[in-house]
C-alpha cells in the first residue's frame, strides 16, 4: 500500500493503514509494534478515548470507559 489511510471507528480508535511514522513532540520516533508474526505492521490502531495504558496505541479501553465520539449536545436556547 503506497498511501496512508486513517479511518475513525465509531466510538473507538483511529485505524491507520499504510506507511506511518509516529513522532513525539520532542522529535523521537516511536517504534510501531510489529505484528504477532514479527513482520512490520501494516495497520496501526491509535487511541481516541484517552484511557489506553499503551498510548498512543489503542488497548481496547474505549469498550470499558464509555467513550463516545458523538458531538456534544447543545443546550436549547432560552427565550
Amino acid at each position: 500500500m503506497d498511501a496512508t489511510r486513517i479511518t475513525p471507528k465509531p466510538n473507538g480508535p483511529l485505524v491507520v493503514e499504510g506507511p506511518v511514522k509516529i513522532v513525539t513532540p520532542d522529535g523521537r520516533e516511536l517504534p510501531v509494534p510489529p505484528r504477532k508474526d514479527g513482520r512490520p505492521a501494516e495497520v496501526v490502531v491509535l487511541c481516541r478515548c484517552g484511557g489506553s495504558a499503551t498510548k498512543p496505541f489503542c488497548d481496547g479501553t474505549h469498550k470499558r470507559n464509555g467513550f463516545s465520539d458523538a458531538p456534544p449536545t447543545r443546550p436549547a436556547p432560552t427565550t
